[in-house]
């Protein structure tokens, strides 16, 4: 069976279909047409809401900034820590070396060391 599809005339033999969607375009621009007034308003909000992520995103960077400097030099002093005890072994080391003890060799190392 085959279906057919009906269209509903006017008396003008318009298509009533076209009708709505005609009104309905009509609306849709009658909507879109606002005042200037709130178009100043809708900008300004637009502006405020960029002005607020810009600060926001400028204290999340300054944020970052400081993490990056403290980490940093967390980094460096553990770094420098383990140099320092490295340094204090070799010391040690050398003045318990039997075939070192008492050599003006040694005696210079440690002089360094002790700078």
């Amino acid at each position: 069976m085959e279906k057919e599809k009906i269209k509903k005339t006017d008396q003008n033999g318009k298509d009533q279909k076209n009708d709505k969607t005609e009104e309905d375009n009509i609306k849709k621009e009658e909507e879109k047409e606002t005042s200037p007034e709130e178009k100043i308003k809708d900008l300004e909000d637009k502006l405020t809401r960029t002005l607020a992520e810009m600060e926001n995103q400028r204290r999340r960077f300054e944020k970052e900034k400081d993490d990056a400097f403290e980490y940093g030099g967390f980094a460096f002093a553990r770094e420098a820590l383990g140099l320092l005890d490295n340094l204090e072994r070799s010391k040690v080391s050398l003045e318990n070396d039997e075939t070192l003890n008492n050599t003006d060799a040694l005696k210079k190392v440690v002089e360094h060391f002790n700078i």
